[in-house]
């Protein structure tokens, strides 16, 4: 029979390690199982070394023999040595757990780079650039070695920059088509035929791309100028865009996949969720007493800062975030709500209406700013170098 008592205590050091060590479930593992063949033994899956010895260290004070608990550290031997893996599908679906049925967490866009952590039932845990941890199928992911990566690191690629489009079979846009392509996708490219690019997908598929619909990766990157204006002007590419929890790509975007994909289409990627995004970047003064001072918020926000909500009237400034927008100026925030689309935070403006449910209690200021968290594509190391690194 298995030790309860025995159990809960080490449930008990679980819990304080994982809130020490990985208090945000979407950035960082530390995870008790039972074995699978003795319910009194157990095993911890964890991405932080340094908390298993501390684990360790406590089971010792509380006398439990060291012995009963093993460590699965990530990635696992389950990836098979690939510890990368690029992004083949022009989105691919991050879930909350190794099933299809389970809530989806996040997307990926084609040709991103990710860690493979590990590997169960058809399906990788994978940590993206932004740092989220969730599970995609596999057949979304192709595995990489660390050659393959470095090699596909400095290929040279081109990036879509269209909303939407195709790839096609051959150098004929009346050809089969190979697949579906979404603002932001990254292709390795291989030449040019009859106007078209042909391009290579992370699995080795061959196609053709038009090319007044790509950019050349480097040639982005380099012109690239994360200002109000250019970061506005993404954002406003995706006016009319359904909304879709997880959703993180023109095909359909929650609110914080919005304002990450308007900043990563200006080369800076930025935290996932809306109760991430909120602890970067610039504090901006936007409140009074704890409540929204409308004048006080128009004086001090900028063009491209991030506005950050509560659900429901009278919120708290420390209630828990539920949405966030990018604020235009005069008042005004684009944010995907039912679609992506335009509304007023001034109560006289005919597009007021969607902020009577909401309040804002927060905002940030992103547009140059040093902060870990605000990460260059240029700089990053899951698309570049290590001896290119600033």
């Amino acid at each position: 029979m298995p030790d309860s008592a025995e159990y809960h205590k080490i449930a008990h050091i679980t819990e304080e390690i994982a809130k020490q060590y990985a208090p945000d479930k979407r950035t960082a593992i530390f995870e008790l199982q039972r074995a699978a063949d003795d319910p009194n033994r157990y095993q911890i899956t964890t991405t932080i070394p340094r908390a298993w010895e501390r684990f360790q260290q406590l089971l010792v004070d509380n006398h439990i023999a060291d012995t009963k608990v093993t460590i699965n550290l990530l990635p696992d031997t389950s990836v098979n040595g690939n510890a990368s893996g690029i992004v083949n599908l022009s989105v691919a679906n991050l879930r909350v757990a190794p099933r299809n049925q389970a809530e989806l967490a996040s997307q990926v866009l084609l040709g991103t780079p990710v860690d493979l952590l590990q590997k169960r039932d058809g399906y990788y845990r994978v940590r993206t650039p932004e740092g989220y941890i969730a599970w995609v199928s596999t057949s979304s992911i192709t595995a990489k070695t660390q050659l393959d990566l470095r090699q596909w690191k400095v290929a040279r690629k081109v990036i879509f920059i269209a909303d939407y489009g195709h790839s096609y079979s051959a150098p004929d846009e009346q050809s089969l088509r190979v697949s579906d392509l979404v603002m932001g996708n990254i292709l390795v490219e291989m030449g040019k035929s009859s106007g078209l690019i042909r391009v290579r997908y992370p699995d080795g598929r061959i196609a053709y791309v038009k090319s007044d619909l790509v950019s050349p990766f480097d040639e982005w990157l380099d012109t690239l100028n994360p200002i109000a204006d250019n970061i506005l002007d993404a954002a406003k590419t995706m006016m009319g865009v359904p909304y879709l929890w997880g959703g993180t790509s023109v095909k359909g975007v929650d609110c914080s996949g919005f304002t990450k994909t308007a900043y990563y289409m200006n080369g800076i990627i930025i935290p996932r969720d809306a109760s991430q995004q909120v602890l970067a970047g610039q504090f901006v003064d936007i409140l009074s007493a704890d409540t929204l001072d409308t004048e006080k918020a128009l004086r001090n926000l900028k063009p491209a800062d991030l506005l950050f909500f509560a659900s429901g009237d009278n919120r708290k400034p420390d209630a828990r975030i539920t949405h966030v927008a990018l604020y235009l100026g005069d008042g005004e925030f684009i944010h995907s709500a039912g679609t992506v689309r335009i509304n007023s935070m001034l109560s006289g403006a005919a597009n007021y209406g969607d902020f009577q449910t909401r309040t804002l209690v927060a905002a940030r200021r992103y547009i140059a700013q040093t902060d870990p968290a605000l990460q260059p594509i240029s700089q990053h190391q899951f698309y570049t170098l290590e001896k290119h690194h600033k």
